[in-house]
């Protein structure tokens, strides 16, 4: 008992200092935060009224934003499930599954941003450097998910069938895939929510979307034409977020 509430006293210290330290040593001050107010107010009076002329812009960007998000999904959802297998400790050896995890763990560690940069340099401009960067990233989540979905689930039936003279891919379909359906379900729904929102951003480095449209604007100070683009971004996001929730409690 000593021994934990030492532990818990020195992580709280740790965090502690951690946040001093941040303070310390970062250039905050409240008066540059005080002078930004007019300028933040100033920019963002520009931005009205929003430009209703760039519709077609908007419903072109949107859907090449939504095409980015499904495809990257299915993309990802597809690699997803034999790295998912191989990187489950109930399917496979330590040696394969530690190998996977880590190179799921790798994955997850490149910034999207950079993996689109990369694509776009690759292959050009336009929604498909977007889609390979999505699924690209969104794999090294999805995978790990869909591995702890396996391990997850109860060792019960997988005995049963173990004990039957069952393979991996019998015990997975019949013990393992009822059991891990919905947590698939819920992570992919979440994960598609995920990649939607990061198709936002990817067309800042030319790899298709909605966020072209921002870039352009802002860039040549057509805050209006951005104000509404943002709008529709907004929008988008709620109803998709909306959509999502619905779909989660569907599956869960």
């Amino acid at each position: 008992m000593a021994f934990r509430g030492f532990g818990g006293f020195a992580t709280s210290g740790l965090i502690g200092a951690a946040i001093l330290w941040s303070f310390a040593t970062t250039d905050v001050e409240l008066s540059r935060l005080m002078s930004a107010g007019p300028r933040i107010a100033d920019f963002v009076g520009r931005m009205f009224p929003p430009d209703p002329t760039v519709m077609a812009e908007i419903k072109k960007g949107s859907a090449e934003t939504l095409r980015i998000a499904i495809l990257g999904t299915l993309g990802a959802v597809i690699l997803s499930v034999p790295l998912g297998i191989l990187a489950s400790e109930t399917m496979v050896s330590p040696a394969v599954f530690r190998s996977i995890r880590t190179l799921l763990a790798f994955i997850r560690a490149i910034p999207l941003i950079l993996v689109a940069m990369l694509m776009v340099g690759a292959v050009g401009l336009g929604p498909l450097p977007g889609i390979i960067a999505v699924a690209f990233h969104a794999t090294g989540m999805l995978a790990k998910f869909y591995a702890e979905a396996i391990d997850g689930v109860s060792r019960a039936p997988i005995a049963a069938l173990e004990s039957a003279g069952a393979g991996p891919l019998v015990r997975l379909r019949y013990a393992i895939w009822p059991q891990m359906a919905p947590v698939v379900a819920r992570d992919t729904i979440f994960r598609f929510e995920l990649n939607l929102r990061e198709s936002l951003i990817l067309g800042i480095v030319g790899a298709g979307g909605i966020g072209f449209y921002i870039q352009t604007y802002v860039r040549s100070f057509q805050y209006d034409k951005a104000a509404s683009v943002t709008i529709a971004v907004v929008v988008m996001v709620i109803a998709i977020e909306a959509i999502n929730v619905a779909l989660r409690r569907r599956f869960t």
